[in-house]
């Protein structure tokens, strides 16, 4: 049947327990969605899944064929911007919040009993 093996990380088990646990994965608790590589591209994917964000860089792009020009190409751009700007600076301030209490619930003290 299925079974598994505990080590505890005290005493002459320690060397033991280093060499096994780097077979397994932690057991942190990790809720936040971006990193600092991967925020900016991740970020724009995901707010370009809403079709207002879509509909406005439409435009944006319309406004650049020179037959369609409505009027100045950088006015255009100014709500989108401005809303993928807003949007991405409170996704990253919500995204940090979680971070702190991932990190705050991870270094918790806990108490293990033993016979």
């Amino acid at each position: 049947g299925k079974h598994r093996i505990v080590i505890p990380c005290l005493g002459h088990f320690k060397e033991e327990y280093e060499k096994v646990s780097k077979l397994y994965m932690s057991n942190k608790i990790r809720t936040t969605r971006y990193t600092l590589l991967n925020f900016l591209p991740r970020n724009l994917f995901e707010q370009f899944h809403r079709v207002a964000n879509v509909y406005f860089l439409f435009l944006v792009v319309l406004n650049w064929v020179p037959v369609v020009e409505a009027f100045q190409k950088e006015i255009t751009m100014l709500p989108l911007i401005g809303v993928l700007t807003i949007i991405a600076v409170k996704d990253g301030l919500e995204d940090y919040s979680r971070y702190k209490m991932d990190k705050q619930i991870n270094n918790l003290v806990t108490k293990v009993y033993s016979r």
